[in-house]
């Protein structure tokens, strides 16, 4: 992935728009698309509960093949976001079925079913046919992930299950930020960082996908012996059918679709009915789309699979779960009882009238841990939890016993009737920099120069009143810490973290920082 090489993304937010056009014209020329959806969350289930509404589909395209093809088509990707909430779905339900099936065109995915369920609910309130039950060649990045691992460190790696960002940072060495994940995609229009966001999540998957590609061929895993079948006849005319001996003794044998896939080669145009022997009807689109290249093939017949849903994928679960040692009544909403912390009330534990210090003292829940640095950075105090996967139940004994008011963006956190009053806020922003104002302003934080970079970012910790000299540093940093050369001549000097013995001084990153946050915060205004 080229990250000075700008995304072509295109928004699809209706049929008559240039952008549904050059779709249109993109699932005709490429081979591989990569898929995501994007969704708003359901917070309450009911036995009448269905499945959320798929909001925004992303298709990345890769037009042409970068290995062991003869097209001469370049290798350029576009991603198209295609804005369900916007265009008429009844008129986009067949385009998209046809890609789905296309026996042309692989289909990448990361832990698809889950979208194509809700995507298969979405068109299906809207009034069109069942359809979307299906997505086939398939092939998912985890299961290529997991190939390229066991060949690298052998069969204990071949099971992992990673993020997505973990594959992106292994495999491609890009960091994949997955902060807006949880952002509100049913708000319109959708910001630039989302629609970056949401194209990203989709085109990483292609390149993903190349390196997989790439990997196998250098083995010589795609190399056709002389035992090894034939070639499927996927692209041949009926002429070369009746050619070939091996395959004309096979033809009163055929497929059903695989005879369709001769007739669609031959003929420039197919029926769109085609009755089966079964009396079944079997509709062709009306597209004509360009057959794989040879490598392409091998790979889809080595590792492809597909993704088929059951009628018990398309009904909507609700949870049968309790609450630990908690009666199933005992978990009441705390809008029920009136109590809503969706807007800072106040006052907040630390108040001298409560028996606090007055230091504002905040806990951050793993949605916020990047808050949790930037408030770090400007002295004030902000601890994460203890545990790397915490319960609400231990998130909420740890703000109570230390006198903190717990951040988070999880709304489920806020439904549990064992929540103390003025101990938790639900943070509205998305990005850090405005989550950071935010907390500043609703709980009325006083911020000075002198207090950025006052405090440990590692581990939230005090630094040591007395600055260290260079020897004094590098004494302490002796089988802890690496102090670079560079520094030794230029007179700096060096803090100490009282906690976890972390050494900082004020290099270009304090100096850059400091001026970061002095902007931020608006400290110059």
């Amino acid at each position: 992935m080229d990250p000075q090489r700008p995304l072509n993304i295109q928004l699809v937010s209706s049929t008559d728009s240039p952008e549904f056009t050059n779709l249109t014209r993109s699932l005709t020329r490429c081979r591989i698309i990569a898929l995501d959806a994007e969704w708003k969350p359901i917070r309450t289930r009911t036995p009448q509960s269905s499945f959320p509404t798929v909001l925004l589909l992303q298709l990345a395209c890769q037009l042409g093949s970068r290995l062991g093809g003869d097209s001469d088509e370049s290798d350029d990707s576009v991603v198209f976001l295609l804005d369900l909430s916007t265009i008429h779905l009844p008129s986009v339900w067949e385009l998209l079925r046809d890609a789905f099936i296309s026996p042309d065109i692989l289909k990448l995915g990361f832990r698809f079913k889950q979208d194509l369920i809700y995507l298969s609910s979405t068109f299906s309130s809207n009034g069109c046919e069942p359809g979307f039950d299906r997505v086939e060649p398939f092939m998912d990045i985890t299961s290529m992930y997991n190939h390229l691992q066991h060949k690298q460190h052998g069969r204990k790696a071949s099971k992992q299950i990673k993020s997505l960002a973990s594959i992106c940072k292994e495999v491609l060495g890009i960091s994949l930020t997955k902060e807006l994940q949880c952002s509100d995609w049913s708000c319109r229009p959708l910001t630039e960082e989302q629609k970056t966001y949401a194209a990203m999540d989709a085109h990483c998957l292609i390149e993903i996908f190349n390196v997989f590609q790439a990997k196998v061929i250098k083995e010589g895993k795609l190399v056709r012996h002389p035992s090894e079948p034939h070639p499927p006849t996927v692209t041949l005319g009926l002429k070369v059918v009746f050619e070939k001996l091996y395959i004309c003794s096979k033809i009163v044998r055929m497929k059903v679709h695989e005879a369709i896939d001769i007739a669609r080669a031959t003929a420039s145009y197919v029926s769109p009915n085609i009755v089966t022997e079964k009396g079944m009807t079997l509709r062709l689109g009306h597209r004509n789309t360009l057959p794989m290249d040879e490598y392409l093939l091998k790979v889809v017949n080595e590792y492809g699979e597909k993704i088929l849903l059951k009628e018990s994928d398309k009904t909507a679960k609700t949870s049968k779960r309790k609450a630990k040692g908690r009666s199933s009544e005992g978990l009441i909403c705390n809008e029920k009882q009136g109590q809503s912390f969706e807007d800072w009330q106040g006052p907040p534990p630390w108040d001298l009238a409560l028996g606090g210090d007055g230091q504002p003292k905040f806990l951050c829940d793993v949605m916020v841990e990047g808050l949790a640095k930037h408030l770090r950075c400007v002295g004030i105090n902000a601890a994460i939890s203890y545990s790397k996967k915490p319960e609400p139940r231990q998130l909420i004994d740890q703000a109570n016993k230390e006198k903190r008011v717990l951040l988070t963006r999880d709304a489920k956190l806020l439904r549990h009737d064992y929540l103390i009053n003025n101990h938790i806020y639900r943070v509205k922003s998305l990005l850090k920099n405005e989550q950071l104002l935010e907390i500043i302003e609703t709980f009325q934080l006083k911020i000075s120069e002198d207090q950025l970079m006052s405090r440990c970012t590692k581990c939230n910790g005090r630094f040591i009143q007395k600055p260290l000299t260079t020897e004094e540093a590098v004494e302490a940093a002796k089988g802890f810490q690496r102090i670079p050369n560079c520094l030794f001549n230029k007179n700096l000097e060096f803090w100490q973290c009282m906690d976890c013995n972390q050494l900082y001084w004020e290099g270009t990153q304090y100096h850059n920082a400091v001026q970061k946050f002095i902007d931020v915060c608006k400290l110059n205004e």
